[in-house]
């Protein structure tokens, strides 16, 4: 499954090329996150969100994405790359598949683990072209520490730069 969706995101990479050379634009995305850590018991943790993103058209970018979650002794921190379709609109809605790792400490021990984000947001405009709100970004993420699966959910906000 996972070799298909990475054709398929390379298949779209290719599909964008000539657009490439028009419009080059970056975006850098920095804020609050929360998330709800499926666990045996479940736990509550806050942190950060940091994500990057090339465009390589209106529509279609590339992201990495990284987070930091702290509480209850505990600490999660993923890192995440992968496709990200966008409505280009003052009010842009988007949608993302992120595929990586992600490691979990508890108690001085750690572990580390497959991670996938799929979700998406709602980011608008706020003054000009250059600074936007991310609403809000809401992803499942899953996890996959100590041979089974935790169902995560993860909740964001902050500032997009895009230049």
């Amino acid at each position: 499954m996972l070799r298909k969706i990475l054709l398929l995101f390379g298949l779209c990479v290719l599909a964008s090329l000539p657009a490439r050379a028009q419009d080059e634009k970056f975006e850098l995305f920095g804020g609050y996150s929360y998330m709800r850590f499926h666990s045996s018991p479940s736990i509550n943790l806050n942190g950060w969100e940091a994500s990057g993103q090339y465009k390589f058209n209106d529509w279609l970018g590339g992201v990495a994405d990284f987070d930091g979650h702290y509480g209850s002794g505990a600490s999660t921190h993923t890192f995440l790359f992968g496709p990200q379709i966008s409505y280009p609109a003052s009010v842009s809605p988007f949608a993302h598949l992120l595929l990586g790792g992600a490691h979990f400490s508890a108690n001085g021990f750690g572990n580390s683990s497959f991670s996938m984000a799929l979700g998406g947001g709602i980011d608008a405009t706020m003054a000009n072209d250059v600074f936007h709100w991310r609403i809000f970004q809401a992803d499942y993420l899953l996890t996959q520490f100590h041979g089974g699966s935790q169902n995560n959910l993860r909740l964001s906000t902050g500032i997009l730069f895009r230049f």
